[in-house]
C-alpha cells in the first residue's frame, strides 16, 4: 500500500474515534487539537522517511515539530481545562440541533483530509533532491519568526484574559494592538515558509497553494468569521471599536 493511502485511511480512523469521544464530552474542540498533532506526525513521517537530502528535510522536520507540538500542546491545554465548549463548535451543535452528530463526523473526516493534503506538502520535501541554500535558509528563518510570532500572541492573550478586570473587554496589548487576530496572520506566514525551502523539489510549485488555502480558510471559514461574531457577542461595541480602528489581519498601526 502507498504510504500516503495509508496515513489518510489511519486519519480517517483516528478522526472516527475522536468523534466518538467528542460525542462523550460535549465537546468538539479536541478536533483542533487531532488536526496539529495528525498534521505533525504524518509529515514528520514523510520526512523521516523520505530518500530526499538531509538539509531540507532537516529544515523542514524541525519547523513542523515546533509548530506542532506548540499549537496542539496549546490548545490541549485549552480544550482540557475549559468546562466551555468552544463558542464555534457550540453554536454549530445549536443550530443543527438532532443533525449535530451526523455533521461533526463528516465535519472530524474533513479536518482527517485536510491534515493529510497539508501534511502531503512534506512528502514532496521528503523526496527532494535538489534544493538552493538561500531558499531553504529564508523559510527556516520564516518558519522561526511565524512559531515565536503566534505562541507570543497566545501567551498575551491569555496573560491579559486571566486578569478578572478585563472581563468584557478586549485586548489591546501587545501584537493585539496591530491586528485582530495576530496569533491568525503568524499561522498563515508559516505556510509561507515550506515552500521556499521546497524550491527546486519535482512538483513544488502546487505547495504555494497551501498559504492561499490557509488565507482562504481563516478569513472565510473557520477562523474570523466565527471568532469576530463571538467576540461581538460578549463584548458587543467595545469590540466593535476595534473592529473599526484596527487591522483584521495583516498587523499594521491603528487608526484613530
Amino acid at each position: 500500500m502507498d504510504s500516503a493511502v495509508f496515513w489518510l485511511l489511519l486519519l480517517l480512523l483516528v478522526a472516527t474515534l475522536m468523534w466518538w469521544h467528542q460525542r462523550a464530552t460535549g465537546n468538539a474542540g479536541w478536533v483542533d487539537v487531532f488536526w496539529s498533532w495528525a498534521t505533525g506526525i504524518t509529515g514528520a513521517a514523510f520526512l523521516l522517511w523520505g530518500e530526499g537530502d538531509l538539509i531540507p528535510r532537516l529544515a523542514a522536520l524541525v519547523l513542523l515539530a515546533c509548530w506542532s507540538l506548540r499549537l496542539g500542546g496549546h490548545i490541549f491545554r485549552r480544550v482540557s481545562q475549559d468546562n466551555e465548549e468552544d463558542g464555534r463548535y457550540a453554536a454549530m451543535r445549536e443550530a443543527l440541533g438532532d443533525k449535530a452528530q451526523p455533521v461533526f463526523l463528516l465535519f472530524f473526516w474533513g479536518q482527517a483530509l485536510l491534515a493529510w493534503g497539508f501534511a502531503l506538502t512534506f512528502k514532496v520535501i521528503g523526496e527532494q533532491l535538489q534544493w538552493h541554500p538561500l531558499a531553504v535558509l529564508v523559510g527556516f528563518l520564516l518558519g522561526l519568526l511565524a512559531i515565536g510570532g503566534e505562541g507570543l500572541a497566545d501567551r498575551q492573550l491569555s496573560r491579559f484574559r486571566v486578569n478578572p478586570a478585563n472581563r468584557g473587554k478586549t485586548c489591546r496589548e501587545g501584537l493585539w494592538r496591530y491586528s485582530r487576530h495576530p496569533n491568525y496572520f503568524f499561522e498563515w506566514l508559516h505556510w509561507i515558509s515550506y515552500p521556499l525551502i521546497a524550491v527546486g523539489a519535482s512538483h513544488a510549485g502546487w505547495l504555494w497553494l497551501l498559504p492561499l488555502a490557509m488565507f482562504l480558510f481563516l478569513w472565510f471559514v473557520t477562523g474570523i468569521p466565527y471568532t469576530e461574531k463571538q467576540a461581538i457577542k460578549s463584548r458587543g461595541d467595545d469590540y466593535r471599536d476595534y473592529q473599526r480602528t484596527t487591522s483584521a489581519f495583516f498587523p499594521r498601526r491603528p487608526t484613530a
